[in-house]
């Protein structure tokens, strides 16, 4: 994500400048963030992640959208691209453009460098004021390792984290199960103390 813009947008100004735009740009508190550009392990994660949960979910009624769909929180601060999001029941939209849904149950994000903080932080909170939200899936793209952030019966968050190509991880919420092996297929990684990576 790059730089904001300094005028402060309202939502409505966002959507029609976004739009209009040949660039995506994500809306925090009124200003605009330009989205950069993608890794080949970045881009072959999303590939790997979206086609895992959709032969899952298919025939089934929670459906998987692309990072081109944007998700609205319920304050309205905060419109995002997410990596992949899964809508359980008929999707919600923020108008009839209906490019815009509202009522995210799990949010998939492939960690950068650059967000990563963003994404475990204020990202993350601001994903909190969506009331269908209940589950984060956080996925590193340097080392196979993924994060499960968890919406408990008492309205608290827990989180789970699996680590090793040999494990797998279960959304009970949507009854889906991601193997490290198929989510990094093709993936490489940073071999420590070397430039060279290794793929798997």
């Amino acid at each position: 994500m790059g730089l904001a813009q300094r005028k402060l947008l309202t939502p409505e100004k966002y959507l029609a400048f976004e739009r209009a735009s040949e660039t995506r740009h994500e809306y925090f508190d009124g200003q605009l963030y330009a989205m950069a550009g993608e890794s080949p392990n970045h881009s072959r994660i999303c590939v790997n992640l979206a086609g895992e949960i959709r032969a899952q979910l298919k025939g089934r009624p929670c459906e998987a959208f692309s990072p081109n769909m944007k998700v609205r929180n319920g304050a309205f601060s905060k419109f995002a691209y997410p990596d992949l999001t899964v809508v359980c029941g008929p999707p919600v939209f923020h108008d009839e453009s209906q490019d815009v849904l509202v009522n995210a149950k799990v949010i998939f994000e492939a960690l950068s460098p650059s967000t990563e903080a963003y994404d475990r932080g204020r990202k993350f909170l601001r994903y909190q004021s969506i009331g269908t939200f209940t589950d984060y899936v956080l996925i590193s793209q340097d080392e196979p390792w993924i994060e499960h952030r968890i919406l408990r019966p008492d309205g608290q968050w827990t989180m789970l984290s699996v680590t090793g190509l040999e494990h797998s991880l279960h959304l009970a919420s949507i009854d889906c199960t991601l193997r490290l092996t198929e989510v990094y297929d093709r993936v490489t990684f940073p071999v420590p103390g070397d430039d060279a990576e290794v793929a798997i």
